[in-house]
């Protein structure tokens, strides 16, 4: 049963994540929420960076990840480690409570090992609604913290998974959809999902969960935003109650859910 509390659950990605003054000046605008946060992010630069840095070989497909062991044990490095422990003291510098956290803390969130079939992906993750223990989070939340998740779960038989964040954001936001009225927010460089990526003033402001095939058919939607829709229409299905795809330059104007901020992702 729903409290009738706002949630916020917030990715941040890409270039937001990679620049140091990005980063710091969004978690500087997020410590202006009133509501309770939820942040995740991801980290895949910098998890090349290491790799090329520590000569570890890394193998792409469809933009995912092949997850070795000791591919698993550079993401430990760069997002459980480095990132993570960088956003966690960056919010405390700003006078907020945060905790850092992967999917094995707390037994919090918990995931299946992807199928070998078509892709051996190695240590890699999906997760699911069911497997959040949304009442750990809540104990958290009721404590003013925010809960800062970098993208790993684990498999509950002692091994560390790595997920994709847009996916690990949209299962966090799903299964606190059931306690909360959650707005989902994907950040990034973009100001949303747009027609002509080169061309600033091609936002798609609305894009209905019935729109995305034909948006994909059509060659509108890249490679790399399918991932953010179809997580973003997941959530919407799962009762997320708001979907925005937006730039963190026009973070205020998305909090305050303003129209043409970001691309709204409804039903």
């Amino acid at each position: 049963m729903k409290n009738g509390k706002k949630l916020w659950v917030i990715k941040i990605g890409g270039k937001v994540l990679d620049q140091e003054q990005a980063l710091k000046a969004v978690l500087k605008e997020l410590t202006g929420i009133q509501e309770p946060l939820i942040l995740v992010h991801g980290g895949g630069k910098r998890a090349t960076e290491l790799a090329e840095a520590l000569n570890v070989p890394q193998r792409m497909v469809d933009g995912r990840r092949i997850t070795d062991s000791e591919t698993l044990n550079i993401a430990l490095m760069a997002y459980a480690g480095e990132l993570n422990k960088k956003v966690v003291a960056r919010l405390q510098s700003n006078g907020c409570n945060a905790i850092g956290l992967t999917g094995a803390d707390g037994n919090v969130l918990k995931a299946d090992k992807r199928s070998p079939e078509p892709v051996e992906f190695g240590w890699v993750g999906d997760p699911k609604k069911e497997y959040l223990d949304s009442s750990f989070l809540e104990l958290i939340l009721e404590k003013k913290m925010i809960p800062v998740f970098c993208a790993l779960t684990h498999d509950g038989d002692g091994h560390m998974l790595n997920t994709n964040a847009d996916t690990m954001a949209s299962v966090i936001a799903s299964g606190m959809a059931e306690k909360y009225e959650v707005n989902l927010v994907y950040l990034f460089e973009k100001k949303g999902v747009m027609k002509d990526v080169e061309e600033e003033d091609s936002l798609i402001p609305l894009v209905h969960l019935n729109d995305i095939s034909s948006l994909q058919e059509q060659g509108i939607i890249n490679a790399g935003m399918l991932p953010k829709l179809k997580n973003a229409a997941e959530a919407v299905e799962a009762g997320v109650s708001l979907v925005l795809i937006g730039s963190a330059s026009n973070l205020q104007d998305i909090l305050n859910e303003k129209p043409q901020s970001a691309t709204y992702v409804v039903a």
